[in-house]
């Protein structure tokens, strides 16, 4: 055997050189360069192209335009931006307080009603049902409607009897409330305008959504934006309070009104998300409420999509059992009436913080029973002791990770107690995961105006501006700094 016909070495790691061997040995013609080359260049470029893809879907297109590619094409959710692991809010590093978190168990707290708010027993009473009798199927009066800015608000009927506060037929439905299914991202402006409609109101969602959100990609529109909003552009009025009841929201169906709830969801195929819906209906035979869904629809034969009590109030503490009522000023009496202690902003906020303090009691792990506790407590101006509650609520690495999309307490209250850290780090989270977040960058700007930063501060609320040009507080903040 010549020297030409040597076995290749074995341990030749050159794939071209293997290559010529083997064609060689089945008298074929070794393949030219280019072609091994090629296919490298070829597995580089689809890499690349993935990797383009992948970048281009999270970080170029907006959610909406990625909602409806995933609509046509259902694998592609796989090439979203990854959420916080298991689905929950990071835990922020807080002081290792716990004796003072138990301690808020056992807190009790002196209130004291607002000497400037009427008593409910003092207030004008204006069109109600008779006693132990149920609404009627249609507005008690006629509707008001604002046409422009110049129409008159219609004189208020004559006063009528209120039925009892305590007082809830076993069933009660309002009719005339016209459904609107939302468009993508639009929850807010779509209940806001089924609720508005039973008074008349004839304009839609997008009329809504172009003043409470000029960002379509706004990931929140707060229950006192909707009240604003209500204030502004019509003659009928809003109420936002904490705390309601079952048994509330049984009261002020009988009596006709209107109420909007802030829920927590989670609907198939989505992750726990916030989510508005109106009251139209209740049966305690059934132990059921019906509601007006805009993502759900109006539920069997149109009569509302039915959920059990206990499923609403489940769903409900995760916004510390937030309400809108939408409300003609004429009966503004028997409202009051009917609200009792919640009428007044912290005698309502003093009722959430009692359930929630006796839910934390019952389950110490229950994250939205803190959370709720600091919600109450900073809307009580006790900015320490809620910064503890909100401490232990995030604690317990419970809390759905766009909880503060929607609620801001944990940020007054950092920022009352100079825990600026903290907030940037809230700020930072939800920023990576949703950058039209206005109200982040407004909280930013506000440590950065308090540490001194007036530039960056600006900078930082003029971002907020762009995303939300409505953004009243960022706009006051920017106004202080010039």
């Amino acid at each position: 055997m010549n020297e030409t016909d040597a076995v290749p070495d074995l341990h030749d790691t050159q794939p071209s050189r293997a290559l010529a061997y083997k064609h060689r040995d089945q008298g074929l013609p070794a393949p030219p360069p280019f072609l091994f080359w090629g296919i490298i260049i070829f597995f580089i470029l689809v890499v690349a192209g993935i990797a383009g893809i992948i970048f281009g879907f999270r970080e170029v297109l907006q959610p909406a335009q990625q909602q409806r590619i995933i609509d046509q094409l259902p694998f592609m959710s796989l090439l979203r931006r990854p959420t916080p692991a298991g689905g929950v809010f990071p835990t922020i590093i807080a002081p290792d307080d716990a004796d003072s978190a138990l301690a808020l168990l056992e807190m009790p707290l002196d209130f004291a009603p607002s000497a400037t708010v009427e008593s409910a027993a003092s207030a004008p009473l204006a069109t109600s049902h008779p006693t132990g009798v149920p609404p009627t199927a249609t507005p008690t009066t006629t509707p008001t409607v604002r046409a422009s800015p110049t129409t008159a608000p219609l004189p208020a009927p004559p006063a009528a009897t209120p039925t009892p506060p305590d007082f809830a037929p076993p069933a009660a439905r309002i009719a005339g409330i016209r459904h609107q299914r939302q468009t993508w991202n639009n929850c807010g402006p779509a209940t806001i305008t089924m609720a508005l409609s039973y008074y008349g109101w004839q304009e839609d969602q997008a009329y809504a959504g172009a003043r409470l959100k000029p960002n379509r990609e706004d990931k929140n529109v707060g229950p006192r934006e909707l009240a604003a909003f209500v204030e502004d552009e019509t003659f009928v009025k809003a109420i936002v309070r904490m705390g309601g009841t079952l048994q509330l929201l049984k009261r002020l169906v009988a009596n006709g009104f209107p109420v909007i709830i802030e829920t927590g969801e989670m609907f198939e195929a989505y992750d726990w998300i916030g989510h508005y819906r109106v009251l139209i209906a209740y049966d305690d035979s059934l132990q059921l409420f019906y509601f007006f869904d805009s993502f759900l629809g109006v539920g069997d034969a149109a009569q509302g999509v039915a959920i059990s009590y206990a499923q609403v109030d489940s769903d409900w503490q995760a916004f510390n059992r937030t309400f809108i009522v939408v409300y003609e000023p004429q009966r503004e009496g028997l409202l009051r009436t009917l609200l009792d202690d919640h009428w007044d902003e912290r005698g309502a906020a003093q009722i959430a913080f009692d359930v929630a303090q006796a839910e934390a009691r019952q389950q110490p792990q229950n994250a939205f029973a803190w959370h709720n506790m600091g919600t109450s407590l900073a809307a009580l101006d006790r900015h320490a002791e809620a910064a503890v509650a909100f401490d232990q609520a995030t604690r317990t690495g419970k809390l759905p990770w766009r909880t503060f999309w929607y609620q801001f307490g944990i940020f007054k209250a950092y920022y009352e107690v100079g825990r600026y850290d903290d907030i940037l780090s809230l700020a930072r989270i939800n920023l990576n995961n949703a950058p039209e977040l206005e109200e982040s960058y407004y909280w930013q700007g506000r440590v950065r105006e308090a540490q001194g930063n007036r530039q960056q501060a600006a900078s930082l609320y003029r971002r907020a501006l762009a995303y939300n040009p409505n953004f009243d507080d960022a706009r006051q903040a920017l106004d202080r700094l010039s």
